[in-house]
């Protein structure tokens, strides 16, 4: 018998247990917005409504139905009462009107970090009573991303930044073409005194490649749409008075984006144009609508290069961006034209010169052949002449008759006369 009676325990408290039970709700809330807390409850009278955080008293409502007041008039016969906790003071409320109706749903107005955590709302009635759990997640959304080319530390570098978000973020790079060399970015997270984070990363640009399209991608831990942002810087020359195509295509992945072009040459930037891909309409703003050009038909395949007409050296001269945006996604080329004069050739511009070089070897061969032909000159006077046989007769002469000389000096009896002769003998002699 006593086990009977303690299955029959058990199985009432249980049924008691799970009759008001359901399950927790989860809301995410953003910082600064509104928060709605749901709550609902069978209809009854005489309700009193209380929202607890923890063991908190954040709200109290009470409604009263006076005994001798018609009851289909709930308006005019009710009495309400409502308390708010200080931390949540001007921040919260219901809709009184309804809770006759069996809604307490509990709205928190600009809601921040503190706010989140587990909400109760417990609301008891003439009938019965009610209890109901609500997660409460705040979260700073991203509400942009910027990618632009920094060169404060020395070295040009690719700055991703995110502002004022919450929880903190993920990011990771790429390139199009992929690249085979390692990136390594420095990525730094702060956070301000209301815990929202400021994120800043960092990638130096790789050397030798610089048609790389730079793809940063930020994450979000709570499972909130990814934000992509891409960046492709270049160079171009063009004449003044000729016309020039500022190239600029949109990546495979953008699916008929919003077009936007604008111009600085160190001033505030100035709007050129933008196309709408959904309506193909196009606008460009004076002084631009003169100079500029845009193919229409191209840009819902990814083409909005811009033809600027007409160049002029100091008007046209500057930094052109062409931006391709869509929700989450932002694709961005910035090109710095540089208009020349008309004397300029735009030739030599454009490619580096070599001519100076040849030059430099023609004369440097030059000069060798004309030393080499100096050193051959000198070297070659003495043997020229040992190997002349008119040089050589006529040096052996001379060497005789040197010698002769020195012969008649030193023997006088042998020295001849006119025509060979022998000199007359002295008187020893003839003795």
């Amino acid at each position: 018998m006593s086990a009977i009676h303690t299955w029959a325990c058990f199985l009432l408290c249980l049924s008691f247990a799970t009759q008001d039970k359901t399950p927790d709700i989860i809301v995410t809330c953003s910082v600064s917005g509104e928060c709605v807390l749901p709550c609902s409850f069978p209809p009854g009278s005489n309700e009193t409504v209380e929202w607890f955080k923890q063991a908190v008293v954040v709200y109290k409502f009470e409604r009263e139905v006076n005994d001798d007041d018609d009851d289909d008039d709930d308006d005019d016969s009710s009495e309400e009462e409502h308390f708010e906790h200080e931390q949540f003071a001007g921040r919260v409320t219901l809709f009184p009107h309804q809770v006759a109706r069996g809604n307490a749903t509990l709205i928190l107005r600009r809601s921040g970090l503190k706010d989140r955590g587990t909400y109760r709302c417990h609301v008891r009635t003439s009938k019965s009573e009610h209890n109901a759990k609500v997660t409460v997640k705040v979260e700073a959304p991203i509400r942009g991303l910027s990618l632009e080319l920094s060169r404060l530390s020395g070295y040009e570098e690719m700055k991703c930044s995110v502002r004022n978000v919450f929880p903190a973020p993920r990011v990771s790079w790429a390139t199009e073409p992929p690249t085979f060399e390692d990136l390594r970015p420095v990525t730094r997270m702060m956070a301000d005194k209301h815990g929202l984070y400021t994120v800043d990363s960092r990638l130096k640009r790789l050397n030798g490649q610089p048609n790389l399209i730079y793809i940063c991608k930020v994450t979000t831990s709570y499972g909130g749409p990814s934000w992509t942002a891409s960046l492709r810087e270049r160079e171009i020359r063009g004449t003044e008075g000729r016309d020039l195509t500022i190239p600029c295509h949109a990546p495979p992945y953008l699916n008929k984006p919003f077009l936007n072009w604008s111009f600085t040459n160190g001033e505030d930037p100035s709007h050129i144009l933008t196309y709408d891909s959904q309506t193909g309409k196009s606008v460009s703003l004076r002084p631009w609508d003169s100079h500029v050009e845009l193919d229409g038909f191209a840009v819902p395949f990814g083409d909005g290069s811009l033809r600027l007409m007409d160049p002029k050296h100091l008007q046209h001269t500057g930094s052109y961006t062409c931006v391709f945006s869509m929700p989450y996604n932002k694709y961005t080329e910035r090109t710095d034209v540089t208009i020349d004069h008309p004397d300029v050739d735009r030739s030599t511009s454009d490619k580096p010169s070599y001519w100076w070089i040849v030059g430099l070897v023609v004369a440097v061969l030059v000069v060798a052949l004309v030393g080499m032909l100096a050193y051959l000159k000198l070297k070659g006077g003495p043997s020229k002449s040992r190997k002349d046989p008119e040089a050589v007769t006529e040096l052996h002469l001379v060497k005789d008759s040197t010698t002769d000389s020195h012969l008649n000096e030193s023997c006088p009896l042998t020295a001849g006369g006119p025509k060979g002769q022998s000199a007359p003998a002295t008187g020893s002699q003839l003795i």
